[in-house]
């Protein structure tokens, strides 16, 4: 593991990049955000390629971009219309997503500077990044405390361990925003790779993609994934969504182990991503609006289908639906949430 400078914030803040390698595979991360900047990993023929969206430099993290790579909260994903009662109290957050609520708000998670330890744990070279999120930020009640484990172990997984401790109860739903292409920097599309998802169900949603409270099942539907998929071929079965994916998998993890969710394959490098959570749900993005105007790394500009996310976290406000997964916080009481990214060829 190694640390390097990777610039200021516009209020002087000094921000480092993480290093985490095992041999094979290497992956950087920024105190910036906790982003995860790159993620290099060989092909079927040993050659490395970075797989992940992003920027070369601090200075376009810190402008306006879709989260690429960033840990996003206090809540991932949508709150509808911004609004949520939590004993007895409603509570406005801002909306930046049209009418809702997206990934913690105006200054979520990602627009923060992390404290960082670094650590070598049994497994491998770790970074540990914590942040005291503060009663009333962004509208959510509690002094929330947040840490992230990151992991780079031997047999070549990414493992991420999230925990997080309140003082007054509040929502939580962590996740990471990393836009893969397993084709590498020079590959301009995902709709030619295979994605199989762990889950027998869905939550349908409404034109701004707020969940409509109904748990669906993906049998006979465009959004039966259970099987390796081509996720171009799928997309324009799309009746209602012309875009893409943009759509909460209910996986099947009923007890909340860690068990896999996702399995993706491109069949041109060979490289093969799996995603393992505790979590219940996972969110599959298919970089729908990515459209040229984000200039990434080497000056690429990002398009359609790009990339994708698997967002692995409750379901989309759930605080706002009974029936789904509790996201509420009570003091006392610890989030935990693991998410593991295994790379291999074939």
């Amino acid at each position: 593991m190694s640390k390097v400078a990777f610039g200021k914030t516009p209020d002087g803040k000094t921000v480092d990049l993480y290093v985490l390698q095992n041999g094979r595979i290497t992956v950087k991360i920024s105190t910036y955000g906790a982003i995860i900047t790159s993620i290099e990993v060989p092909d079927r023929d040993g050659k490395l390629d970075d797989v992940v969206l992003g920027f070369d430099d601090l200075t376009g993290y810190l402008g306006k971009h879709p989260y690429f790579g960033a840990t996003v909260g206090r809540v991932a994903n949508r709150v509808a219309k911004g609004k949520f009662t939590l004993n007895g109290h409603e509570y406005t957050l801002a909306t930046n997503n049209g009418p809702n609520t997206l990934h913690g708000g105006l200054k979520g998670f990602d627009k923060v500077v992390w404290k960082a330890e670094e650590l070598e744990s049994g497994d491998g070279p770790s970074v540990r990044l914590s942040y005291t999120s503060p009663d009333g930020e962004e509208g959510y009640p509690g002094n929330l405390s947040v840490s992230i484990l990151f992991t780079v172990t031997a047999d070549d997984k990414l493992k991420i361990e999230y925990t997080a401790e309140t003082d007054k109860a509040t929502p939580v739903n962590l996740s990471n925003h990393s836009y893969f292409n397993l084709g590498g920097k020079n590959s301009d599309t995902i709709r030619d790779h295979e994605i199989t998802l762990n889950a027998d169900r869905y939550t349908p949603v409404d034109d701004t993609l707020i969940p409509t409270g109904e748990i669906a099942p993906v049998a006979d539907t465009p959004y039966d994934l259970r099987k390796p998929t081509v996720i171009g071929a799928r997309i324009d079965r799309l009746q209602n969504e012309p875009r893409g994916f943009d759509h909460n998998f209910v996986l099947n993890n009923p007890d909340g182990k860690l068990t896999l969710a996702a399995h993706v394959y491109d069949p041109k490098s060979g490289r093969v991503l799996e995603v393992s959570t505790t979590e219940p749900g996972v969110q599959f993005y298919t970089g729908n609006f990515l459209d040229g105007t984000d200039k990434g790394k080497g000056g690429v500009a990002y398009k359609q289908h790009q990339a994708i996310c698997l967002e692995t976290q409750h379901f989309p406000d759930s605080i706002n639906h009974p029936s789904f997964p509790n996201t509420v916080l009570e003091p006392g009481k610890k989030y935990s949430q693991t998410t593991v990214y295994t790379f291999s060829t074939r």
